[in-house]
């Protein structure tokens, strides 16, 4: 029972069985009859309003609606106005009843944005399965997923194979196959396949909790938008009640007006006055915005950051892992001496460094012998001892300083054995096969400029600003390089300065920039942590949506601060000279609410 009569809807309809008969009887003149079925009414409806608004008094944050409400209603009791006094009481409760319900909506999208992350996972201790609190699981543990469940932290599998559903998490709709030796993010979805894994991250570190705390803090940085109706409404409610008292003194006081009416307009204009629907449905438009892009795999830290990324003139972007896949292959190889050889020799001495470069020289000779020992050759690269032989691998510099002479240039790796050039090889690194359509997409939404920022070699930045059709490159770059020119693209540009990157080295360019993008699958968690805005998935077509998506919250934020203004200084001076009174005020009070708030849900939906 005690839940029913919480429940809105019912004291909407209690309300209005007592409000019907009372209006009915006050119309056939059995005056005091009415006037006890409007009582029972504004109370059914109007207790919650009342309560609130004495305690908006005691906190002295009595400005509110329902402080305006409360004196609107009672008001029209005491000037033997007691019909529209409850309709105006009813009418509020309806527009509340459809802004919760809204509300409820958009927070029910976000929620199952949000509900991606189990509570438990099933862990295998001595063979057996143990239910254990996800928190609690330490790194290294062995879980079992099964199918139809979410992988409750970050792991890699042992055992099994499987497809898994990554939309949670990345926004992409198909499912793409795991096998042994594979990590799976938690928040996915196994779809088929039991999997056993090992945890590689303790729960908090784990991409779906990463990804719900960003959201989380997302609501504290709050757009320019949002700051000015915060601002607005301190300014607004009390100059619109300081209008009305006089709105209700000066006719009186003059004789213009008998001191009933006087104060029936002033009333009627605290009612048309009220700023819910500006309050209520901006900050929507951006709490929409915010979720509706995680649903994408974009993942914005703040409101703040939308107008900026609406205005991009300018996108910077990072080379490797950024545009490319960060995974070298094999181009071209020069070799003195046979060329398995060779090979074998740069992996031995590579075989520490977890460099993509080194990482596929490894692949390439699986079956080499580790180093002796190693030494490092700042900025050139690095001398090993393979067995009897001194082996240095690097730059032509390094090379030099051995005493080889190395006639071939254009490569990536060299290497000399006691001094004498051995060979070298070219690695390529691998364009993201979306790349091209990204940046293209980028020029159909405006961005006029375009950049690489990059530490590797001319040739190979070169290559790649050619083939995406990138304005202007950089190469060679050092960390305090790449600030120094994107300081200079920032101070030469109009519009906003977007930087794109994932790398460690990139955090500085990432805070700098007026929006830094983070790529989230590979990215380091400096660049993540730097960045304004996250790419889950890693996925460049996301770009676009980034910056349509800010595009269509922006606009929905705006319509309804024009429309609810507009309409409330329409509907204040139609009020103040009396042309309309109290029934139409409250309907241009809830009919704009409901209206704005119902335009703010559209940011769920992005197509």
């Amino acid at each position: 029972m005690k839940k029913l009569i919480k429940n809105e809807l019912f004291k909407i309809i209690a309300g209005l069985s007592f409000f019907i008969p009372g209006a009915i009887l006050s119309h056939l003149g059995f005056t005091y009859l009415s006037l006890g079925f409007l009582i029972a009414a504004l109370l059914i409806a109007g207790l919650p309003v009342f309560i609130g608004a004495v305690k908006g008094i005691l906190r002295r944050d009595f400005l509110d609606e329902k402080f305006l409400m409360s004196i609107a209603s009672i008001g029209a009791f005491i000037i033997g106005e007691a019909t529209e006094g409850v309709a105006v009481m009813l009418f509020f409760l309806v527009g509340e009843y459809f802004e919760h319900k809204a509300v409820r909506k958009s927070r029910k999208s976000i929620k199952e944005l949000l509900d991606i992350c189990p509570d438990t996972a099933r862990v295998i201790v001595d063979g057996e399965e143990i239910e254990e609190d996800a928190e609690d699981v330490e790194v290294g543990s062995t879980i079992l997923v099964r199918p139809g469940e979410r992988m409750p932290i970050d792991s890699r599998i042992l055992s099994g194979a499987c497809r898994l559903d990554t939309s949670s998490l990345t926004g992409e709709s198909m499912p793409r196959d795991a096998v042994v030796g594979d990590e799976v993010d938690s928040g996915v979805i196994v779809l088929d396949g039991a999997i056993t894994c090992v945890t590689v991250r303790d729960h908090s570190s784990s991409r779906a909790s990463v990804v719900l705390e960003l959201v989380e803090n997302a609501r504290e940085r709050k757009s320019r938008e949002e700051n000015f109706i915060t601002k607005f409404s301190r300014v607004y409610t009390p100059t619109v009640t300081g209008l009305a008292v006089l709105m209700a003194i000066i006719p009186w006081i003059s004789g213009l007006l008998p001191w009933q009416s006087s104060v029936y307009r002033a009333l009627s204009f605290l009612v048309v006055s009220c700023p819910c629907a500006l309050v209520i449905s901006v900050p929507m438009a951006f709490f929409g915005g915010i979720g509706a892009a995680a649903s994408h795999g974009i993942l914005y830290k703040g409101g703040n950051t939308f107008s900026p990324v609406s205005r991009a003139e300018s996108f910077v972007f990072d080379k490797t892992g950024t545009l490319t896949t960060g995974e070298f292959s094999l181009a071209k190889v020069h070799s003195v001496i046979d060329e398995t050889e060779l090979l074998s020799l740069l992996a031995s001495a590579e075989h520490n460094s977890n460099h993509p470069i080194a990482r596929c020289l490894k692949a390439l000779s699986p079956d080499y012998i580790p180093a002796d020992s190693i030494r490092d050759v700042p900025g050139k690269g690095i001398i090993a001892t393979v067995g009897s032989s001194e082996i240095a691998v690097g730059s032509l510099q390094l090379m030099e300083d051995v005493g080889a002479s190395a006639p071939e240039e254009g490569y990536s790796v060299y290497a000399a054995r006691d001094g004498e050039y051995i060979g070298a090889v070219l690695m390529r690194d691998t364009l993201k096969s979306e790349a091209k359509e990204a940046i293209s997409a980028l020029r159909r939404l405006g961005v006029k400029n375009t950049y690489i920022l990059s530490g590797d070699r001319e040739s190979e930045v070169t290559s790649v600003g050619a083939e995406l059709g990138i304005d202007t490159v950089h190469h060679s770059l050092m960390p305090e390089d790449k600030y120094r020119i994107l300081e200079g693209i920032i101070s030469d540009s109009k519009g906003g300065v977007v930087y794109v990157g994932d790398g460690i080295n990139d955090a500085p360019c990432l805070t700098r920039a007026d929006v830094g993008i983070a790529m989230g699958g590979k990215g380091s968690d400096s660049a993540i942590e730097s960045a304004d805005a996250v790419i889950i998935s890693d996925n460049l077509t996301k770009l676009p949506e980034t910056i349509r998506i800010a595009s269509k919250t922006l606009n929905i934020s705006k319509q309804n601060i024009v429309f609810a203004i507009g309409v409330k200084v329409l509907a204040m001076i139609l009020v103040a000279t009396g042309l309309v009174g109290m029934w139409m005020a409250v309907f241009a009070d809830v009919g704009v609410a409901v209206l704005a708030i119902l335009n703010s849900m559209r940011t769920l939906r992005v197509k």
